[in-house]
């Protein structure tokens, strides 16, 4: 079963994305799809700025959704994808807006400006994945400007935003762990493998036998392979992604919750509601009435169906 390692390497993007730039800052853009869509990791620290299309998030070991105007960064070697799940037909042809920029220079020239020392405490945070609360559109401007400058003129824009972050208490950290992944390319690759076959099959049943087969691994090598690279055991990681996929139909849709845990490729009711209630803190009905006094969703039936 060797087909779904050797699908993936025909698409021979390294997944260890590496960029060669001038000076310290750079900046990137590009729409979806897109080859830079994939589970990888740098050395440089990136900040990563969502302006069109929502989907799911895997940042380290967390999983989440994104809508226009999320922003994050990440820290060297924290692996990391953004992938659309709703988006216009054709997709779009600016996604992303990011920033990456390497360790070394700024912390040598903080050790000289002190004015820079602000932005360290920020860049530890990094390590687990920062995401930032109503700067999406502060952050756009910035990195407008930091698109078409250069030299001591980008400079001044990115330190101008990034100060801006160190300064804000309005975020989150991610990732529960301080999450490095693997340094070799052919690894990356078929943790890529992996997590791209999940994600497009996570309504279905998955063992960690028939994937651990798929790449060529004993049982006991892929449990410790997974576990390093997405900082969850196999099982867990499938349950978070799959009720993660349950909050979003329990806030969009009015499916009954028996309907949405089968939907999301649990097969068994209690057990939904077991695993919901230890990732969440609440049980899938009390979120949907959160969800619905919160965002003004679509909420559900009053009373789900008997569940058997």
């Amino acid at each position: 079963m060797e087909h779904l390692w050797q699908k993936d390497s025909e698409r021979k993007a390294p997944e260890l994305e590496r960029e060669s730039y001038d000076g310290i800052i750079n900046y990137l853009e590009h729409g979806y799809p897109s080859s830079r869509v994939r589970w990888h990791c740098h050395e440089e620290y990136e900040l990563h700025l969502i302006v069109a299309t929502s989907g799911r998030l895997f940042v380290g070991d967390y999983i989440g959704e994104f809508s226009p105007g999320h922003l994050v960064l990440t820290g060297p070697r924290l692996p990391h994808n953004w992938i659309s799940n709703v988006m216009p037909e054709g997709g779009v042809a600016l996604r992303d807006m990011i920033v990456q920029f390497a360790h070394a220079p700024l912390a040598g020239a903080a050790r000289v400006i002190p004015e820079l020392r602000e932005l360290l405490p920020l860049l530890e945070r990094s390590s687990y994945g920062v995401e930032f609360f109503d700067m999406g559109a502060e952050a756009e401007r910035h990195l407008a400007r930091i698109r078409v400058t250069h030299g001591a003129e980008r400079f001044a824009e990115f330190v101008q935003l990034m100060s801006k972050l160190a300064r804000t208490a309005n975020y989150r950290l991610l990732s529960s762990a301080s999450l490095r992944s693997y340094d070799d390319d052919a690894t990356l690759a078929k943790v890529n493998a992996v997590l791209n076959y999940i994600t497009d099959n996570y309504r279905e049943p998955i063992s960690a036998e028939m994937l651990a087969e798929q790449v060529g691994m004993s049982l006991s090598k892929f449990s410790r392979f997974f576990r390093k690279a997405t900082g969850n055991s196999f099982t867990d990681f499938i349950s978070r992604l799959r009720i993660n996929k349950a909050c979003q139909l329990l806030m969009d849709t009015d499916q009954y919750v028996s309907n949405v845990c089968y939907d999301v490729g649990f097969q068994n009711v209690a057990n939904f509601n077991r695993r919901f209630l230890q990732v969440k803190g609440v049980t899938p009905k009390e979120f949907r009435r959160q969800a619905d006094g919160r965002f003004g969703g679509i909420g559900g039936p009053v009373a789900d169906m008997p569940q058997a």
